[in-house]
């Protein structure tokens, strides 16, 4: 099984807490997933703290007209520098989001690190390499571009 990777960091212009306090609540994840991806959150175990051992439940489109069910679970939490979300059942033969923050002059350092496998052999192979990267990778620049906006201060907002 081959596995690929990616990893994006931003700096964020808000406190370490202000960071945790939105990428741990489950329910932020619709505002920074792509629309065209219609996902949507089915479940959610235990409520909107995350904690070790919750489960998400979500449906989300893979490709046009495709819709798949997905889960995933928070496997490690250190409030609030990181956690770690792995798919149980979902698209991937492997899926594990590590989430990292930490104090820098002018906010937070957000890093998230992704390591994930495409089943099927080498037709996921191949297909990583006609559009499974590509779109992991639009997703991951579509959070950053969200995120910018987001929690952008006031002052560049007017500037």
């Amino acid at each position: 099984m081959k596995i690929y990777n990616l990893k994006r960091v931003q700096v964020l212009p808000i406190s370490l807490a202000e960071a945790w306090a939105f990428f741990s609540t489950p329910r932020n994840l619709s505002k920074i997933t792509p629309e065209h991806m219609g996902f949507k959150i089915v479940y959610i175990s235990g409520g909107d703290k995350t904690y070790p051992g919750q489960i998400i439940r979500y449906k989300v489109s893979i490709l046009p007209g495709i819709t798949v069910n997905w889960t995933t679970e928070i496997t490690h939490v250190q409030e609030p520098v990181y956690f770690v979300d792995e798919q149980r059942f979902g698209p991937y033969a492997l899926w594990h989001h590590q989430h990292h923050f930490r104090e820098v002059p002018g906010g937070v350092e957000m890093t998230d690190e992704v390591n994930y496998a495409v089943p099927l052999g080498l037709l996921g192979r191949l297909a990583n390499w006609l559009f499974v990267e590509r779109e992991v990778n639009r997703i991951f620049d579509h959070r950053f571009r969200v995120l910018a906006d987001y929690f952008q201060s006031p002052l560049k907002k007017s500037a």
